[in-house]
């Protein structure tokens, strides 16, 4: 699974449409049999990776439930996410994005890790339906949903899944927002176990209950 000869990290990135400069954009796996590896990120997109000590405090939290699960990354990004909980012992990963360029590196961070056999990419707008989600088998227990912030995604991802009949009953979604992007109203479909603030950024790890 050796890293080899990877190309320089991107240096730019994109917050709520604004560009911004970042000297050294670097990206790790935090734990697992990919520990310390660098990630590729993206330059010049609508991407906003999430800080690695973010990242580890999420992790910590879900705990051991990752090992073996099959995880769905949606508005992956560069894929740290789904990479990471592979790294952890997940089964498999599928990952969900609509950027050509982000997909490119997203590709790239898979191959670069090893990681081909346990991880699919679909490009697909998340935000429009989940089709391509449909029925799907195996169906996912640990869900990464990282939209754009102050974008209006969340609600209508947390619809699609359900409507795609593609979790597991239990499975367990993490959710990353804006402090003021609150969470819709869940009914009867999701369920609300523990929601944590890491500076202007809100985690929210919810259930499915259906």
């Amino acid at each position: 699974m050796g890293w080899g000869n990877a190309p320089s990290l991107a240096c730019h990135g994109r917050i709520d449409g604004i560009f911004y400069k970042r000297e050294h954009s670097v990206l790790r796996i935090i734990a697992g049999e990919l520990r310390g590896r660098k990630l590729l990120t993206v330059a010049g997109l609508a991407t906003r990776p999430t800080a690695d000590r973010t990242r580890e405090a999420i992790f910590n939290i879900l705990g051991p439930g990752i090992r073996g699960a099959h995880v769905l990354d949606l508005f992956a990004g560069t894929g740290a996410f789904g990479i990471e909980a592979l790294s952890r012992g997940a089964a498999s990963a599928l990952f969900i994005e609509m950027d050509r360029e982000a997909l490119a590196v997203l590709a790239r961070n898979i191959h670069a890790c090893g990681l081909a056999e346990r991880a699919s990419v679909t490009r697909w707008d998340a935000a429009r339906n989940l089709d391509c989600l449909r029925n799907r088998e195996p169906a996912s227990r640990l869900i990464f949903l990282d939209p754009p912030y102050r974008h209006g995604l969340v609600a209508p991802a947390l619809a699609h899944l359900h409507a795609a009949h593609c979790l597991a009953q239990g499975a367990r979604l993490v959710v990353e927002h804006g402090v003021d992007d609150p969470l819709p109203e869940l009914g009867d479909v999701y369920l609300l176990q523990d929601q944590r603030r890491y500076g202007k950024t809100l985690v929210s790890f919810l259930s499915y209950v259906i």
